[in-house]
């Protein structure tokens, strides 16, 4: 039999409850769960001793159970005849004190503050079906009714499912009369949750709605948010941000709901935040893997990523994720980076932790006892100290971080917190700095301090950076794009100009400099807090052959190509900057500095026999297809080297076609030029292969 109403109008008419409770007879009716789902939080809110009114009873047994653990003062309303007939005679020899009367909320005949709790389960939401002149009139009489038969202190106390207009008119109501506003989500098991999926796909929550006495003049308003993990609520500024948390709540369950019923959603993910401070401490990212075959053990895992290894392919890119889902062997895999900013003590607590919350991710059919593994590499939590964190009115919020690599060696890295999982910049910092980071950590926790601070490391000089190294592929790749020059093995002896646009933490020109005794590098940095950072952290320095300026590279190259005594001045140019707007999908370089009208001017300022080399991040493949287009209109040679398992790729450019070297031949040059970096003094890292980093090298 459905009783279900047609339209969700009919759940404000008389008539509709009337028909309702005839067809259902004396089976109660739960809406919004059951006394046990509901217990938690009516306890906390609802003192044994108060004076109760419950309003649109209807047929539940809450009252009934509420009576039955010592709350016994309650009275019970509804416009229904049939219904308080029915819970009367239920009720005669069991619960005597347990009154109940038809009578309509919004004219209720009970004295001005007759009671200390108005109890609403679920009625709001059936008298606010819409938001037409007619109902909000009646809502407004009920809830206006609400308020005069509460005693000062006293609260209202309504189970809903709190959609945006019903929020907006209980805590617009409520606030603007001066009442302290309050919403608790109620917590609910795993199998309340499953139960509830056939009903409704939206969390409970309460409004508690607390009557102080009026102060004229005052405009005070209290707006608060109790999660259903946390003991205490969160104060929230205004009523907007109130419904925003709300509306958070209820995605993540709407998104919970969706995959226990079905996987193959496409890329989900979520922050989960501190119940504290409502910042981001953890994020998830669900990932489904279609080759995984079914077995019994293979439905669910955890995944946790140490922290500072969330911007490595495998964690931080879709693809390497679905990669680490497969290779993992499991039907669905989240993995869960962690926040900086955020104390984590071990592994153990972690778990503890998100076990309640990523058991609402798991997938149908999991057996609801099976245990789930909690994954990870390196069996800790990992380094990961803040050093400094700034803003730049250009770059936006930044911070620098020591981490800890996966062969516990300690590197330095520039992130812009508009794009945390990107690695902005990258140094290795030299070993007896590792050590002397290391021994401080673990005196450090024993005295059980964060292990995200910036006093776990020492501030660092520059000396505290290995400038022999490069952390970064892509500029190991840039770096051997130098063997394209004429006679590379002659590059120690001869001068060769360098124009590098993009400076970040000063990595790739300063390489250059240090490796290439007779090189002269012009820096160009649109940001000039970026040359300080260089300069503080990442043991950058000026010389009479490396010189910083301060401009945008479109109107530094704009305006070398408008002088004649500027012409053909630079053997190498490297483009390596960022775009600074996340919606285009090219992020490196920005779009203007591939326009061919542009590239002209870059062609202008390049040698006959240079190379222009670019460092291109492009998402979109009409986009990039229209990019080597454009290059290769202007530069007839273009070599691709593709950065393998990142989105990067590096672009050779070069002006004579007749230039074109196979890849035997191209190989031969790196090798020339390798063996002439690694004469001894050089201080050249034996890791760095010139060589492998063009053996995949194409001609487009």
């Amino acid at each position: 039999m459905n009783l279900l109403p047609r339209s969700s109008k009919e759940f404000g008419s008389a008539d509709y409850w009337e028909k309702f409770f005839q067809q259902r007879g004396r089976r109660a009716f739960e809406w919004y769960g059951s006394y046990l789902e509901l217990c938690e939080v009516l306890h906390k809110y609802i003192k044994p001793k108060e004076k109760v009114l419950v309003i649109g009873c209807g047929n539940s047994e809450l009252s009934e159970q509420l009576y039955d653990v010592g709350y016994q003062d309650i009275v019970n309303i509804d416009i229904s005849e049939v219904v308080i007939k029915q819970m009367k005679e239920r009720n005669a020899s069991r619960r005597p004190q347990l009154s109940f009367l038809k009578m309509d909320m919004t004219q209720m005949v009970f004295p001005d503050a007759s009671f200390q709790v108005v109890l609403d389960k679920g009625t709001l939401d059936a008298v606010l079906t819409d938001e037409e002149e007619k109902t909000l009139q009646q809502v407004d009489r009920m809830l206006a009714e609400v308020g005069r038969v509460l005693q000062v202190g006293g609260r209202y106390v309504c189970i809903s499912l709190a959609q945006a207009h019903i929020l907006k008119k209980a805590v617009g109501h409520f606030s603007r009369e001066g009442w302290m506003v309050r919403v608790h989500q109620v917590a609910s098991s795993q199998e309340q949750v499953l139960e509830a999926e056939s009903r409704f796909s939206l969390p409970v929550f309460a409004f508690i709605m607390t009557k102080f006495r009026p102060v004229p003049g005052s405009a005070l308003q209290i707006f608060e948010l109790c999660a259903q993990e946390q003991g205490k609520p969160v104060r929230l500024e205004s009523a907007e941000r109130l419904a925003e948390a709300v509306l958070e709540r209820q995605q993540y369950a709407w998104l919970c709901s969706q995959l226990r019923r079905k996987a193959g959603l496409g890329s989900v993910s979520l922050d989960l935040c501190s119940g504290d401070t409502g910042e981001p401490r953890y994020t998830l990212h669900v990932v489904d893997s279609s080759t995984v075959k079914p077995s019994r053990d293979n439905h669910f895992a955890i995944f946790i990523i140490p922290q500072g290894r969330e911007t490595e392919w495998l964690f931080g890119m879709e693809e390497g994720r679905k990669q680490l889902a497969a290779s993992a062997g499991f039907r669905r895999l989240i993995t869960v980076a962690l926040h900086r900013g955020q104390q984590y003590d071990s592994m153990d607590s972690i778990q503890a932790e998100l076990s309640p919350r990523v058991m609402e991710l798991a997938p149908a059919g999991m057996p609801s006892q099976q245990q789930v593994p909690f994954l990870s590499v390196g069996g800790d939590i990992g380094v990961r100290t803040v050093q400094h964190q700034d803003h730049s009115p250009m770059s936006g919020d930044y911070v620098i971080e020591d981490v800890q690599g996966d062969d516990r060696r300690y590197f330095r890295r520039l992130i812009f917190l508009s794009n945390r999982n990107v690695v902005q910049s990258e140094a290795r910092l030299l070993k007896d700095m590792s050590h002397r980071a290391h021994k401080k950590r673990k005196k450090d926790k024993r005295k059980q301090r964060p292990a995200d601070t910036s006093e776990d490391l020492p501030p660092a000089p520059g000396q505290s950076i290995d400038k022999s190294y490069l952390c970064c592929e892509h500029h190991k790749a840039m770096i051997a794009g130098l063997a394209l020059l004429k006679k590379p093995d002659l590059l120690l002896e001869t001068r060769m100009t360098l124009l590098v646009v993009g400076l970040g933490g000063g990595s790739l020109p300063l390489f250059v400099h240090d490796h290439f005794p007779k090189s002269h590098i012009d820096a160009v940095e649109i940001d000039p807090s970026m040359l300080e950072v260089a300069t503080q952290w990442f043991g950058f320095s000026q010389s009479d052959r490396m010189k910083v300026h301060i401009a945008d590279g479109l109107d530094y190259i704009t305006s070398l190509a408008g002088g004649e005594e500027a012409r053909s001045c630079y053997d190498v140019i490297m483009f390596d900057v960022d775009s600074k707007d996340p919606t285009l999908g090219m992020s490196c370089p920005p779009p203007a500095f591939v326009d061919p009208p542009f590239l002209q001017k870059v062609k202008s300022i390049l040698t006959h026999e240079g190379v222009f080399i670019l460092n291109l991040v492009c998402r979109d493949l009409g986009l990039k297809d229209s990019v080597l287009a454009g290059l290769k209109a202007v530069f007839p040679l273009l070599y691709v080297r593709r950065i393998e398992g990142e989105v990067n790729e590096i672009l050779f450019c070069q002006l004579q076609p007749e230039q074109k070297l196979a890849t035997p031949k191209l190989l031969e040059m790196a090798q020339a030029l390798e063996r002439t970096l690694r004469k001894p003094g050089q201080g050249w890292d034996d890791t760095y292969v010139l060589s492998d980093m063009l053996k995949t090298v194409k001609i487009v």
